[in-house]
């Protein structure tokens, strides 16, 4: 299938959107790695007691979180589940826009969508209640503490931040779903095409007519010119000639 110019422009512009996502993604792994190594290279102090105390948390939740065993850079790990995440689904989109396929470009919507769905809940469970910061487990990394309070010292450039990555989100969002639009109906459209010239005859029916009439005259003159040939092979033509000529 030929793909016009508007498809290669909506095109172009998805897989530019999905290289900024891919730059975030990598930036947030790299960022994770570091803080991985940093954590694999201090020393841990042993804590004085074998178990943090109980901390029974009532709020919207209902149960207790620091009550799940998790490792103790589980911050880290998430971190860069994130990064990872976000990688895989720019990378499904770049190859959805240079392929132009509409599967592609259905499923890369489908994972698009289910991340700002996520991401509005997180935000929306923040702004509601604000004491998410009880609800997390203990995180004996201390990075968790140091990214919250790097974002409360800039909290305008982390807003705009933010902001702009919501914006290239929904712009990557929308590219896609006029792209996978576009194409389906261009596909339809060639699917009518198809049918309809498998419909029309392949000549039309002057043309047949007239190739008709030409291969029936060339057949006459064939048997004329075979009946003359046999006729003064065998005489008969001398013989016409004296029958004409004895009255």
């Amino acid at each position: 299938m030929r793909f016009n110019c508007c498809h290669v422009s909506l095109a172009f512009v998805l897989k530019f959107l999905n290289f900024l996502q891919a730059f975030i993604g990598v930036s947030i792994l790299m960022y994770s790695i570091w803080m991985l190594n940093q954590w694999n290279h201090q020393e841990i102090p042993q804590p004085p007691f074998p178990h943090p105390p109980h901390i029974a948390l009532h709020g919207s939740l209902g149960f207790d979180l620091n009550s799940i065993n998790l490792p103790a850079p589980w911050f880290i790990y998430a971190f860069m589940g994130v990064g990872v995440l976000v990688c895989c689904v720019t990378f499904l989109g770049c190859i959805a826009a240079e392929l132009i396929n509409g599967c592609c470009l259905c499923f890369y919507t489908l994972l698009v969508t289910v991340i700002l769905i996520l991401e509005a809940v997180l935000v929306g469970f923040i702004a509601i209640d604000h004491r998410w910061e009880e609800h997390l487990p203990i995180d004996p990394t201390g990075q968790l503490d140091s990214l919250k309070s790097f974002i409360k010292e800039n909290m305008d450039i982390c807003a705009w931040v933010g902001i702009a990555v919501l914006v290239i989100q929904a712009s990557s969002l929308l590219m896609a779903l006029v792209l996978r639009a576009s194409v389906s109906s261009r596909s339809d459209d060639s699917a009518y095409e198809d049918e309809y010239d498998a419909r029309v005859p392949l000549v039309s029916p002057k043309s047949s007519q007239a190739s008709g009439s030409s291969k029936f005259d060339n057949r006459a003159n064939h048997s004329d010119i075979w009946s003359s040939r046999m006729r003064e092979k065998y005489g008969l033509n001398n013989s016409e000639k004296i029958s004409y000529q004895q009255p």
